[in-house]
């Protein structure tokens, strides 16, 4: 179905030192270079188009529709339907970039890692098969799949975020202002939630990694997986698994309060308002719109902080096994 496809991974040079970077954003830095400036700036444009829907509705509802106006309703409702097709379009060149960039980045590391392990001591401890597999498959694909959103990802989103945030306090402060008081708390929430997180991911690597020696271990020396050591291991994943799951349902259930909390005071405040004669209802509706689009950008930064800092363990980790 996909025949046509004929991307060709990105070339990139090897320095001669095989030394890792010492960052996660050096890292991305060195898979992609001066491709991170040319995708950011797709994904300026993919942000600079996202604040003119909600404006088109209010015009519509307070222009169009309150003065009967079918002609200029048509003439809103083209403009309103270009302007999402163009974005749309523009999005998916934006993911096709991204994809291509993470991807060859994950076949450069590919090879480089395999090079590195084939050539190590196989006496070395850290070189053991199991754990090469692990780093070499499982670890190094969550990593360099990091690279293509790297930069361009919150760029694109905190954009969206700031345009419509802005939009909305330059029309109206008040509801504006009241509504943002339930998306603070995220900002507090995430990362600290996070950094437990990030210490079960670490563990969880450590875990996998001696899992995989010790069943590579076995089928080597034809041995048994049926012992107690095997079962101790397997039963550590497991609660280390659970307790990641838990972390993650509780900062979901949060951040899902208190992104339905939002909408809500603005149909409270903004409908007093307009029942008050003190707003409008095109600004209530523009607003509830605002707020579903807003929602998108939030959940995707917030998503983007703890996909970097598991990007950053991931870092971490497989620097230390080279």
């Amino acid at each position: 179905m996909f025949g046509w496809i004929r991307l060709k991974p990105k070339s990139i040079e090897r320095t001669g030192d095989d030394r890792p970077v010492r960052s996660l954003f050096r890292f991305v830095w060195r898979m992609t270079g001066q491709h991170q400036v040319l995708v950011s700036l797709v994904a300026l444009a993919v942000a600079s188009l996202s604040m003119a829907p909600l404006e088109l509705q209010r015009r519509i509802i307070n222009n169009a529709v309150e003065d009967r106006d079918a002609t200029l309703l048509i003439e809103l409702g083209a403009i309103y339907l270009a302007v999402v097709a163009v974005q749309g379009a523009i999005k998916f060149g934006l993911r096709i970039y991204q994809g291509w960039l993470s991807e060859s980045a994950t076949a450069y590391c590919r090879n480089h890692l395999a090079r590195i392990h084939a050539e190590r001591d196989r006496d070395d401890e850290n070189n053991g098969q199991g754990r090469a597999v692990s780093v070499i498959t499982t670890e190094i694909d969550k990593l360099a799949g990091f690279v293509g959103e790297g930069i361009s990802q919150p760029v694109v989103n905190l954009g969206m975020f700031v345009a419509i945030t802005g939009y909305m306090l330059v029309v109206d402060p008040l509801v504006a202002a009241l509504s943002f008081a339930f998306l603070v708390p995220q900002l507090i929430l995430v990362p600290f939630v996070q950094s437990w997180l990030n210490r079960l991911i670490e563990e969880r690597l450590k875990l996998i990694r001696g899992l995989s020696d010790t069943i590579t271990g076995a089928e080597e020396d034809g041995g048994s997986l049926t012992g107690d050591g095997f079962r101790t291991v397997v039963h550590e994943v497991y609660r280390n698994r659970i307790k990641i799951v838990a972390l993650k349902s509780v900062l979901k259930a949060a951040v899902n309060l208190m992104n339905n909390l939002a909408p809500l005071s603005v149909l409270l405040v903004g409908g007093y308002l307009a029942i008050q004669g003190e707003t409008t209802i095109g600004i209530v509706v523009a607003f509830m719109s605002g707020f579903d689009r807003l929602a998108d950008p939030m959940r995707e930064l917030l998503n983007f902080y703890r996909i970097a800092a598991q990007a950053d363990v991931q870092h971490r980790m497989i620097t230390r096994w080279m």
